[in-house]
């Protein structure tokens, strides 16, 4: 081994450490494929990277919210200890969360990851975020206005994909219902958008309705009893919803009402809950959305390194089934 001076010793410590975070072996989860991860790929050593970051989640009433969360302080954490992470709770109501960003201007915050709870609402905040020089990174959902990144799965694909499975189980024939999420949410729009592509050539499938259950298990339940009513025994084929957590609200429903042989499920998201449904077969798949975490971090730490991202980093959405459940298993919150 060659001689080094304790200069040239520290400056290999110093790249080494700065090659562990950017190595290939950083785990981004399976949702972050080639191209995602070398967009993510850091340039700086982690040691390097200072300043506030200030992490507006829509609502940690959700368990999806609750994981983005975890996540995010754990990575920041792990990989960069001079990383200022403060967070702040929408509480699904675009009002706090407009407050929550203000407050993070007010503070100083050199980067925005932000998790909107509605992507017009909470488009005069993050200008305003903006405006102040802050560095806007989205997540999750979009907001109406242009930021410095976006890093999600294409909510339009998923729902393409979720359809394009439905379509295959049920033969092309068949009467479905929709569980539609949030209103005016990017991921609402977009999900349903690409469902309504998926079964465009499928005239026998016929979409008896389609409701707004809100992301929320109550509501899933809630209004999955007022369609099954409304549709009684015999009269739905499938169920289409936005997100696991309607579907195990819309799974108390249908069991309760005796029509779990009658209705195929099909979901979005990949909690590991769906995972245990499909296999048990109560669900027949869930199409995944990926928890952008560490992801978010590393985008943060790029900015604040000044390095440049796309605009655009697209995370993987496969569809999960009884058939390549093993592959996945164990791999969501």
């Amino acid at each position: 081994m060659r001689n080094l001076s304790f200069a040239g010793a520290l400056t290999l410590l110093f790249a080494s450490s700065s090659l562990y975070v950017r190595a290939a072996d950083i785990d981004f989860g399976p949702y972050c494929g080639p191209e995602a991860k070398e967009a993510l790929t850091l340039k700086a050593a982690p040691d390097s990277i200072t300043g506030k970051v200030g992490f507006a989640v829509a609502s940690l009433t959700f368990p999806y919210g609750v994981a983005l969360k975890n996540g995010t302080e754990e990575a920041a954490k792990k990989y960069f200890p001079h990383m200022e992470l403060q967070v702040g709770d929408g509480r699904n109501d675009p009002s706090v969360q407009s407050a929550v960003v203000d407050n993070f201007i007010v503070q100083g915050v050199k980067v925005l990851i932000i998790n909107a709870v509605e992507k017009d609402a909470l488009a005069p905040a993050v200008k305003r975020a903006v405006k102040a020089g802050i560095k806007v990174i989205e997540i999750d959902r979009t907001v109406s206005t242009p930021v410095l990144t976006t890093i999600k799965a294409n909510d339009i694909d998923l729902g393409l994909n979720a359809g394009k499975h439905l379509v295959e189980v049920l033969g092309g024939k068949g009467n479905v219902v929709e569980l539609q999420g949030s209103a005016s949410a990017s991921p609402t729009i977009d999900r349903h958008k690409g469902f309504m592509q998926a079964i465009a050539d499928s005239p026998g499938i016929k979409v008896l309705a389609s409701e707004h259950a809100d992301y929320d298990q109550a509501k899933g339940l809630q209004v999955m009893e007022d369609l099954l009513q409304r549709f009684p025994k015999g009269q739905i084929t499938a169920l289409f919803t936005h997100a696991d957590i309607m579907t195990f609200g819309a799974i108390q429903a249908i069991k309760a009402a005796g029509r779990q042989d009658e209705i195929k499920i099909f979901s979005i998201d990949g909690q590991q809950a769906a995972f245990d449904a499909i296999s048990k077969g109560q669900m027949e798949s869930t199409t995944v959305y990926p928890v952008v975490a560490p992801m978010d971090v590393f985008a943060a730490a790029k900015a604040l390194a000044g390095e440049s991202m796309p605009e655009f980093i697209k995370l993987e959405s496969p569809t999960v089934t009884k058939e390549n459940l093993k592959q996945f298993n164990g791999t969501t919150y």
